[in-house]
Formats: C-alpha cells, structure tokens, sequence
C-alpha cells in the first residue's frame, strides 16, 4: 500500500499518538477510527484477558468465534462459559461447509496449512467482509516478526484496520490482568496446553518446552494461516 494511502497514513499517527498508551486507550481509539470494528477471538489460553478488556470499553463489542469442528469439547463449553461471565451479547459463531473438501474430516492428517485454510482462513475472510477492521490478541512476545508488532496496521489488500491492543502486553501482564478480574481459564491450561487449537494438531507440552511446541508437533508450522504480512501467509506465534 502507497505510504501516500489515507488510511496508511492514518494508521501511522495513530501508531505515533498512542505509541506509550495502555491497552484499553487503544481500544477507545480504535473504535473512534473505525467504529465498525469485530473482535476475532479463538477462546484459547489466553484469549479471556482481551475479550474483558475490550468488552469493558465496548460493552457491545461483537465478537467472531471460529467454530472449526474439530476443536476440544472444553474450548467450545468455555467459550459459553466466558460469554456468559463477561456478558457478551454478540458472538457470531461461524463454520466451513466441509461437506465437498473435507466431508470425512480427515484433511488434517494429509494438509495441515489446507485444512486450516478451509476451516479458519477462508470462513474468517468472508465474515470479516462487512466490517472496517478487526481486534487480534496478537502479542509481541510471542516471536518472529510480531517482535515489532504495532497497535496498528493496515491489512494488505482489505481496506481493514487491525488492532493489537495488547501488542506490548508479556506473558506475565496476561496471568497478572486474569488473576486481577477473576477470569476464568480454560480447563485444558491445568492439563499441560498453553496453547490450545484443534484438537487433532494439539498436544500437551511438557516443563521447559515452549509453549507453543504442541501446536502442529513434529511440522515446520507453528500459525494457522489468519494473519498476514505483506499480501503474504505469516507463521510466527499465535492467534488470539
């Protein structure tokens, strides 16, 4: 995108202003930018922390939960659980119709990347089309090119903003804010799984192995395809 584009340059002042400001100041400002905004959330280990930030700021938030079909019979109840809990009135729980590419729900055990192309990427693409951008749990310390991940950025060839309010939250600030709000956790985090995806390509970890190392075990994958750099698929830490 030109340095020149409006909504480029917005982004940047917007990264400029709010470069030491906390995380729910990001969110007001987000929603002034662009009031057409949903929260992606994937309802995994750490997900309760944002969705209760946001919520506070924009108790209407809508929130876009990605029921991939193969998820933990835990994560789904603990998505109602927290809905419940934080009182979210709109969540919109969206699927893939598997019934031509996956009708067996075998395609994870031949292609992980086309399985969750198919099930997360694809699905989230066309939910997202009616809004002015999107709120991602992305963190900086989750690794890779996230390292220098801003507030905000421009999501290549969408027109959307993306919003990273918690992009300078560590690991700690999480367990901190969860611990201070009384949040909920998700059952499977006691179980061994910081990282928690579908159940077929998630395994627990085990002490002094990194947290995301259960994820897709045993493959050079460690993203599920949602977030992008340059027009380009990006696997570096987590989602929401």
């Amino acid at each position: 995108m030109p340095l020149d584009d409006p909504l480029n340059s917005q982004v940047g002042a917007l990264n400029t202003a709010l470069k030491h400001h906390a995380a729910a100041d990001i969110v007001r400002r987000a929603y002034a930018a662009a009031p057409n905004l949903a929260l992606v959330s994937s309802f995994g280990a750490e997900s309760v922390a944002l969705l209760h930030l946001v919520s506070r700021v924009q108790p209407d938030v809508q929130v876009i939960f990605i029921d991939t079909m193969l998820l933990f019979p835990e994560t789904l109840e603990y998505q109602r659980e927290v809905a419940r809990k934080l009182g979210l009135r709109k969540v919109q729980v969206i699927r893939a119709d598997t019934t031509l590419a996956d009708p067996d729900n075998t395609l994870h055990q031949r292609d992980t990347d086309a399985c969750c192309d198919l099930r997360k990427t694809q699905v989230l693409n066309k939910a997202l089309a009616g809004f002015d951008g999107w709120i991602t749990g992305r963190k900086r310390f989750q690794s890779g090119q996230r390292a220098e991940l801003p507030a905000f950025e421009v999501e290549d060839g969408t027109g959307r903003i993306k919003v990273n309010p918690l992009a300078h939250w560590a690991s700690e600030d999480v367990k901190e804010y969860m611990a201070e709000n009384n949040l909920p956790r998700h059952p499977l985090v006691a179980r061994g799984y910081p990282s928690i995806g579908c159940a077929p390509c998630t395994t627990p970890v085990a002490d002094g192995e990194d947290p995301r190392s259960g994820r897709w075990r045993g493959q050079e994958k460690d993203e599920c395809g949602i977030h992008f750099v340059n027009g380009k698929m990006v696997r570096v830490g987590a989602t929401t």
